[in-house]
């Protein structure tokens, strides 16, 4: 089976790197604006943090001096070991409320930002979940489902994760190294410098490794997509691919995508888990050299116990920040990046602004295309000049092959997109004049694809009206005539559907659309191909219902069957873009045109 997919565009190293770091810093934080308080109180905890940090080792540093002076007084003298509050009791309690202190501060500042973190994630969800509305349909249209998905998901909490963790070590690490770094040198130059010396050869080593890193695992991530599509087409095409005997050959592809992504998580799994076993065998050794050279000191009497072990303390809490420097700068450019590409999105183009001309409009259905012309790309027309009327109450049809530019002529009405040209009327009032919401909430559409949500069956019926009752719904349904199959569901009406409805058949689905509409009641139906995925009696039963639907409404019927639309009073034959026919059946048939044409081939 040969499959075409496309793949993500992340290889390399360059899908994770912002472009414009301190602009999208300064935008990150000026929506924090509302936890001003959070973060003062937070960088006054960090402040505190640091401080004490720095401060605690050296003063264990004179604790433990004095705690070895009175151990080898205690032995020469033969007296026995007594710490009370005036000798070293004070010191060691104050030492202990250091430690406590800086473990209380840390839990504040983790606390807090994460309260920080969450709520700019809540806050940008909802102002995604407010521009996703205000998109236009081209938006959609140009970007893959999955891309916008990880917009609201992965890169949010990718933002919330290193605001949590990798802000925090970042800031903390950089005033406790240039802290410690100090002291250290103050205690001994020669000690530090290799020390220092030591974490060079580690930071190379993790630069080197982190940035194979970073390539490892855009890699891995695209093996994961290229598995997860092929999971998901296959899943969704099993019907097909046992029909065709295809097991086989889908289980080799699925094998393969798995194998290539094992390989690859392989890969990026051991360069990420092989660093911190080498990184602290380097860290030992350095430990090890420190303190041969710290034992001679104290041996010929330049350095106390109490400092070698306040200069171990510093090592240890300098050490690990170093070498992790690399993986927190990648961490933070990846959420810098995931930032950016969240901004870039609220920062699309939105819709054209709904005016209030004309609110709370209710439509008779008269329907009048004046001159439209519209293209995706302005220069690049698709319609050039679309004029037709459709007075109330009739069933305009469109017919014309794939890609004519049926559905974009529905979409027009309903202003998914704006006309480039000319206007749409309905009943004397330009549509760009009423709010989408108002014009929307005039017609109702079925469609070929039935969406159907998670929730019971009278919830689905109920999705253009909320507030209807039980018994409105019943009277849908049975309007529908839905009514005898819902009614033989294991909970009838509400019965919980999952899955877009996978427990009911495709004409049963279609059925629960139809009584939707009759729900609404509106002026004004729109029927997009509604049985092209069902078999001839499901359609035959449908048609009676959708014409019962369109029954007094004025009525837009896409369809391929010719044999559904022979009753319409105006068949518009659409060819690229353009209406080259319109008329009704037998006025069209006796043009002998490209309608005629189309008819006669099927009904040969």
């Amino acid at each position: 089976m040969s499959i075409n997919r496309k793949k993500r565009n992340c290889q390399g190293g360059n899908y994770d790197v912002p472009q414009n770091t301190w602009g999208t810093l300064k935008r990150m934080f000026s929506h924090m604006k509302e936890q001003r308080i959070r973060l003062i109180v937070v960088t006054i905890s960090i402040v505190f943090y640091v401080g004490l940090s720095i401060w605690n080792p050296m003063y264990s540093a004179k604790v433990v001096d004095m705690l070895w002076q009175s151990i080898q007084k205690t032995r020469e003298q033969g007296i026995p070991f007594v710490i009370t509050w005036e000798h070293m009791g004070k010191e060691l309690t104050q030492l202990t409320a250091q430690y406590l202190a800086t473990a209380i501060l840390y839990y504040l500042q983790s606390y807090l930002m994460s309260n920080v973190a969450e709520s700019l994630n809540l806050t940008l969800r909802k102002q995604i979940s407010r521009k996703l509305n205000h998109l236009p349909l081209r938006f959609f249209d140009q970007n893959k489902s999955g891309e916008i998905l990880s917009h609201v998901t992965s890169d949010l909490d990718k933002i919330s994760e290193t605001l949590q963790t990798g802000l925090l070590k970042m800031i903390i690490a950089f005033g406790t190294i240039i802290g410690s770094l100090a002291v250290m040198f103050y205690y001994s130059g020669w000690m530090t410098c290799i020390f220092l010396l030591f974490m060079a050869v580690c930071i190379m080593i993790t630069r080197l490794v982190a940035k194979k890193n970073l390539k490892t695992a855009a890699r891995r991530q695209e093996r994961l997509g290229e598995l997860t599509g092929i999971v998901e087409e296959y899943y969704n095409g099993r019907n097909v691919i046992r029909a065709y005997n295809h097991e086989e050959e889908s289980l080799r592809q699925v094998i393969l995508a798995a194998e290539k992504n094992q390989e690859a998580s392989r890969k990026a799994d051991f360069l990420t888990n092989c660093i911190n076993p080498l990184i602290r065998l380097i860290t030992r050794l350095a430990h090890v050299a420190i303190a041969v050279i710290a034992g001679n000191s104290i041996l010929q009497g330049r350095m106390t116990v109490g400092v070698v072990q306040a200069f171990f303390q510093y090592v240890n809490q300098t050490a690990e920040p170093l070498t992790e420097a690399s993986y927190m700068i990648n961490s933070m450019q990846s959420a810098l990046a995931s930032a950016e590409r969240t901004f870039r999105l609220l920062d699309e183009e939105e819709e054209r602004p709904d005016t209030s001309m004309h609110s709370a409009f209710q439509a008779n259905g008269e329907i009048v295309f004046e001159h439209v012309s519209f293209g995706y790309d302005p220069e690049h027309l698709l319609m050039k000049d679309v004029s037709f009327t459709a007075k109330p109450g009739q069933k305009i049809a469109v017919v014309g092959s794939t890609g004519a530019g049926k559905t974009t002529l529905i979409n027009l009405l309903m202003r998914f997109y704006e006309v480039n040209s000319g206007r749409i009327v309905i009943d004397g009032i330009s549509t760009a004049d009423m709010t989408r919401k108002d014009l929307r909430d005039n017609f109702g559409m079925v469609l070929q694809d039935t969406w159907l949500f998670s929730g019971t069956v009278a919830e689905n019926i109920a999705y253009g009206k909320p507030e209807a009752s039980r018994e409105e719904i019943i009277a849908a349904a049975k309007a529908a005539k839905a009514d005898y199959f819902i009614r033989t569901l294991p909970k009838g009406y509400d019965t919980v559907l999952d899955n877009e409805g996978s427990n009911l058949s495709v004409g049963q689905r279609q059925l629960l659309t139809i009584a939707r509409v009759f729900l609404v009641d509106p002026p004004m139906v729109i029927l997009d191909e509604a049985t092209s995925s069902v078999d001839t009696r499901t359609e035959m039963e449908i048609s009676k219902t959708m014409k019962r639907l369109m029954d007094g409404r004025t009525s837009f019927v896409i369809a391929h069957r010719l044999s559904t639309i022979r009753d319409a009073d105006n068949i518009l034959f659409m060819e690229k873009g353009d209406i080259i026919e319109q008329g009704n059946h037998q006025e069209l048939l006796k043009k002998q045109g490209a309608y005629a044409a189309l008819y006669y081939s099927q009904f040969a």
